[in-house]
């Protein structure tokens, strides 16, 4: 596994509060991060979405305070909610999970890598909304 991209952004909230939207991912949850789709298998904190004939297995930590949400041959999205001076911290990170075939993932995936500062941006955007909290992505 190989991380490819992480994105980071402040909610001026308590952490338990941020993770209580956050983790709300199922179809039609409170979570900007919830996955569109119907839900195909489910074991608790466990499930896998359809969406567009694509599979997405997303698994629920909430002791980590993390949602991860990977696809069927290279994506592994895992966000965070970790404490910050500030309120919390929303950490995105984009890993490579495919085994082999590197120059076929490089590839691929400049699309979404490229879309993936706007949409986390977005998604800060939404999580203050339901929060009423100020947020910002955090420049590196």
């Amino acid at each position: 596994m190989t991380e490819l991209l992480t994105l980071r952004g402040v909610v001026e909230a308590p952490p338990d509060q941020v993770a209580a939207v956050l983790l709300d991912v199922r179809p039609g949850g409170r979570s900007p991060f919830a996955t569109e789709g119907s839900i195909e298998e489910s074991d608790g904190d466990e499930f896998v979405v359809v969406r567009d004939g694509s599979r997405i297995t997303v698994t629920v930590d909430r002791a980590a305070r993390s949602v991860t949400q990977q696809g069927e041959w290279w994506y592994r999205g895992v966000t965070a909610v970790e404490p910050d001076p500030r309120g919390a911290q929303v950490v995105h990170r984009i890993y490579n999970v495919a085994p082999g075939h590197g120059w076929a993932v490089r590839m691929i995936s400049r699309g979404p890598l490229r879309a993936a500062p706007a949409a986390f941006a977005t998604h800060l955007e939404q999580l203050s909304r339901a929060l009423g909290a100020v947020a910002w992505v955090e420049d590196d």
